[in-house]
């Protein structure tokens, strides 16, 4: 039976949520360029909190995107690199990242129009 994204219980909604998810997709982008360790991730990404961080990766590995290695030095040293799975998403989310920075000036300008009508039908 083909899944139903529409059906409260689709699993594909998990994926979808991996998707929408903007750390994920960052994360995802960088380490198609190269892997990275955790700090280096946490640097390179302004604005997520190591917790974050912590959890998105973990959930990138559980699902096959990411391969975390550890490597044997005083402390652990911690790098992540893209799957070949995590190859085919990044790839599949690389024209919503370009798409977003099109139309950025486009967007930001009818949320600005949005928000001064609103506040007009407030008064």
């Amino acid at each position: 039976m083909k899944p139903d994204v529409y059906a409260a219980n689709c699993p594909t909604r998990q994926i979808l949520d991996r998707i929408g998810d903007k750390w994920a997709v960052l994360i995802l982008l960088l380490l198609r360029e190269e892997p990275m360790r955790f700090n280096q991730l946490r640097r390179t990404i302004e604005g997520i909190s190591q917790k974050m961080l912590s959890q998105v990766l973990k959930s990138l590995e559980r699902d096959g995107l990411l391969r975390r290695h550890a490597i044997a030095t005083v402390p652990v040293t911690v790098e992540y690199s893209i799957t070949q799975l995590g190859l085919t998403l990044a790839g599949a989310v690389d024209p919503l990242r370009d798409w977003a920075e099109q139309n950025l000036k486009d967007v930001l300008a009818a949320q600005r129009s949005y928000d001064a009508q609103q506040k007009k039908e407030a008064a």
